[in-house]
């Protein structure tokens, strides 16, 4: 073995115990500093990518989420019912007698969510920490404050082939799965993290 064979395989070792230690997730932009920025070519960047993806490690590209997409506190469920009220009526998805509705199902589980309150990064820090204590009291309180941020994700792949609902249902799978993988040592606020795997399962 030349000795970049020997390199390589040392800098791929580092990279799987790196994240190992995260809840097998890494970054793409760990990858790339792991393998000194520069030094790969996108055909061995892909390839790195793919074996971690092979060996069930997630790969995170932060990088490409917009700082608009991830500001959950402009989403305001009541505001969404509206729209969604107003676009079932105009595709005549429901019978007239029954529009406007109490138990619409979309409609009764916005006005739901509205009533959860968001949470501060302190907030998120906070019950990450207790999360790892095996506290699943703080795993739910987690996912609950951010069933909003699932809804606006759902709002903008509306419209693709799949029912709002069921975007709705797809992005809440993709919430627990961050709540799962988060990790609050990285820096990031919970909903930046959560984008990703939202934009992941709904896209």
């Amino acid at each position: 073995m030349g000795r970049k064979e020997q390199i390589f395989g040392s800098q791929m070792n580092c990279l799987l115990e790196r994240a190992k230690k995260q809840k097998n997730v890494v970054e793409l932009q760990e990858i790339k500093e792991v393998f000194q920025k520069g030094s790969l070519t996108p055909a061995q960047l892909e390839g790195i990518v793919s074996y971690l993806e092979e060996r069930k490690i997630d790969v995170l590209t932060m990088s490409e989420i917009d700082s608009d997409e991830i500001e959950q506190s402009d989403v305001f469920p009541e505001e969404v019912e509206k729209e969604y009220e107003a676009k079932r009526e105009d595709e005549s998805e429901i019978l007239h007698s029954e529009r406007g509705s109490a138990e619409d199902p979309v409609r009764m589980y916005l006005k739901e969510i509205g009533r959860i309150p968001l949470l501060s990064s302190e907030e998120e820090i906070e019950l990450a920490k207790r999360m790892e204590m095996g506290d699943e009291e703080a795993k739910k309180k987690l996912s609950e404050a951010n069933l909003r941020l699932t809804v606006s994700i759902a709002k903008r792949y509306s419209g693709r082939g799949m029912q709002f609902l069921d975007l709705i249902q797809e992005g809440n799978l993709g919430l627990i799965k961050a709540v799962e993988k988060f990790d609050y040592r990285k820096g990031y606020k919970f909903s930046t993290y959560a984008t990703w795997w939202l934009r992941l399962v709904t896209a």
